[in-house]
């Protein structure tokens, strides 16, 4: 794991506690055959540093954000984003993009603030399982 901020690959900022955040990088990591994402937890120095360069409140945890090079992802736009860059059968989110976000984000939000309740929370941000090189792709 590094403190480092790499430039050459999106970055996936998760809330750390949540199963079903730490399920959703568990999905990405064996679609992401090309190695190209960074993880990183929203609670971490390198997530807070990261929500407060791209100007996203550093004291909500409640979405999956993106940074993609100067731009940054949340909610349904980042998951959309992800899907996109994997590629496959998950571009064909792709066409979502064009619902309306607050629409888009409702259902988002809805499955958001049930997180907790349907899938669990921890009480500390565990590293997800991985193999190989995968924990070099993980920051601090």
């Amino acid at each position: 794991m590094s403190e480092e901020i790499p430039d050459d690959g999106p970055i996936v900022l998760f809330d750390g506690v949540c199963t079903l955040c730490n399920g959703f990088v568990q999905f990405i990591i064996p679609r992401d055959t090309e190695e190209r994402f960074y993880f990183a937890s929203l609670q971490s120095d390198v997530g807070q540093r990261l929500l407060a360069k791209h100007d996203l409140p550093t004291d909500e945890l409640e979405s999956v954000v993106l940074i993609d090079g100067e731009d940054a992802y949340v909610k349904s736009g980042a998951i959309i984003r992800i899907a996109t860059l994997l590629g496959g059968v998950y571009r064909l989110l792709w066409p979502l993009q064009y619902l309306p976000r607050r629409l888009r984000d409702f259902a988002y939000d809805f499955v958001a603030d049930r997180r907790y309740r349907w899938f669990g929370k921890k009480d500390r941000c565990e590293m997800p399982e991985t193999n190989g090189n995968v924990q070099a792709r993980f920051l601090e």
